[in-house]
């Protein structure tokens, strides 16, 4: 992910304005279409656009396995200025599709009018809840947010972008993604693991580089992973999900401490 360099003028007490440049996130749309119909258009940073698809496309619930999955194309016939911005997933002929109900947020948008408990006996009915294995040392563990920081290049270049990072149970760095969205962010990772063979994820963990949402819980469920971890907070919905579906949420992760949120029998202690 390349950030794009911009100009501006910088004030400081007792100076003059001052001209200078500076290096911030690329912000770009990306159509992602389903067998050649328009599905959704997500605002990211360019960068693994088949990864971003396919992880997309398996945590809202349109595909279950990598063997759902044909292809995703980079559309290169294209009219001027839409060259890289749209990708095309091609299903398997047995894969059904329902195109009404199918939005960027499947479970999390206003409009689909569920909340609460409905929202929770959705996504469980879709997704299969975790199975509590796997134990993950505590001292381990608070050396993430410093690695993940250390993988961040579009971070350090811009402050701009969120990070999602994969670890295992070895608490080896499987995957990194960077992008301006979080929910794109994980989706790259888990679109990665997908494209890999590698779902379900369940002997694995996720640290990012924020507060932990409905959102990002539920992506999570969909690959099967079992842990995780945040810098920041977590929200009531998003704990009230991972409780059920059996994932384990910890916050406000430093290198001396934590709080576990859900399910602790998941760590080695």
């Amino acid at each position: 992910m390349n950030p794009g360099e911009v100009s501006l003028h910088r004030w400081r007490r007792g100076e003059p304005l001052a001209a200078d440049t500076d290096r911030v996130a690329v912000e770009e749309p990306l159509e992602i279409r389903v067998n050649g119909r328009s599905v959704a258009v997500v605002m990211r940073s360019p960068g693994h656009e088949r990864e971003l698809a396919a992880g997309f496309l398996l945590t809202e619930g349109v595909i279950r396995s990598a063997a759902d999955l044909l292809d995703v194309l980079i559309c290169r016939d294209l009219p001027e200025g839409q060259s890289g911005n749209v990708v095309d997933a091609l299903l398997a002929p047995d894969v059904a599709v329902d195109f009404d109900r199918l939005t960027r947020h499947v479970f999390s948008a206003s409009s689909c009018g569920l909340c609460g408990k409905a929202t929770l006996d959705a996504i469980l009915q879709v997704f299969p809840t975790v199975a509590i294995s796997h134990g993950f040392a505590p001292e381990r563990i608070t050396s993430w947010p410093r690695r993940l920081r250390e993988a961040q290049p579009g971070f350090g270049a811009t402050g701009g972008v969120h990070a999602s990072a994969l670890f295992d149970a070895s608490d080896a760095l499987v995957s990194v993604r960077e992008d301006i969205g979080r929910h794109n962010a994980l989706d790259k990772v888990i679109g990665h693991a997908l494209l890999e063979q590698r779902l379900p994820l369940s002997g694995h963990a996720l640290m990012l580089s924020g507060r932990i949402s409905f959102e990002l819980v539920q992506k999570a469920l969909a690959a099967g992973i079992g842990l995780v971890a945040g810098i920041g907070a977590p929200s009531t919905l998003a704990l009230a999900c991972a409780e059920r579906g059996g994932l384990t949420v910890v916050g406000f992760l430093r290198d001396d401490h934590f709080n576990i949120y859900t399910h602790p029998k998941r760590f080695a202690v």
